[in-house]
């Protein structure tokens, strides 16, 4: 079974990250595909991710969900409130019973430094500068980057300016991880959101949550 991280936060609040080398018929076997995918990756990536809800909470009624105008799917009820994430062969989903929860996962690659201006605020830019020279700031880049989705995916209720509706505080960047704070400002409401994060091989993990 290729779990390859799992945490649980607290008794309401799971997170898991799992690496797909399974076979489509795996996961069919346990979710059913309930959109019209024709890629194979992103096939396995949509049930792997719904897979794991089930794994983390056995009781999830994944056969309910509905898809928001702003693509997020969620339970009408709110029985569970949950964030799934996925890049190349890894999956991840976090579920909570209590509170709303974001997750992210990105891959470690140089290809974040050129979209980091479109993300950061040049306050956070140069925050990053102060810490690393370029090269060695890829893995602080992609943590930010994960973190702003994540916040995103907390929120979930349509378009957001990444590099000015989304702040994070400064923190002591380390690569066996740690928490950040941040900000979601949406006209003059102000939204505190705490993140924690975790660097393992060659993948950055962002999720809210206690």
């Amino acid at each position: 079974m290729p779990l390859f991280y799992q945490q649980d936060i607290n008794e309401h609040t799971r997170l898991a990250v799992w690496h797909i080398t399974e076979p489509e018929a795996f996961f069919l076997a346990k979710v059913p595909l309930k959109r019209d995918i024709t890629h194979p990756n992103k096939r396995l990536q949509h049930l792997a991710g719904r897979y794991i809800l089930q794994y983390l909470f056995p009781d999830f009624p994944y056969s309910e969900m509905l898809i928001a105008d702003s693509r997020k799917p969620y339970l009408p009820d709110e029985q569970y409130h949950f964030s799934i994430s996925h890049c190349g062969s890894y999956a991840a989903a976090i579920v909570s019973k209590e509170e709303r929860v974001g997750i992210d996962i990105e891959n470690i690659t140089h290809k974040v430094a050129r979209i980091r201006d479109k993300f950061l605020h040049k306050e956070e830019n140069l925050f990053v500068a102060a810490q690393f020279p370029d090269e060695e700031a890829i893995p602080l880049l992609t943590i930010l980057w994960s973190a702003k989705e994540a916040i995103f995916k907390w929120w979930s209720f349509g378009s957001v300016d990444f590099s000015e509706d989304i702040r994070l505080a400064e923190f002591t960047f380390s690569a066996n991880g740690g928490e950040m704070d941040g900000i979601f400002i949406r006209n003059t409401d102000i939204h505190a959101v705490h993140l924690h994060y975790r660097i393992i091989g060659e993948i950055s993990l962002v999720w809210t949550g206690k």
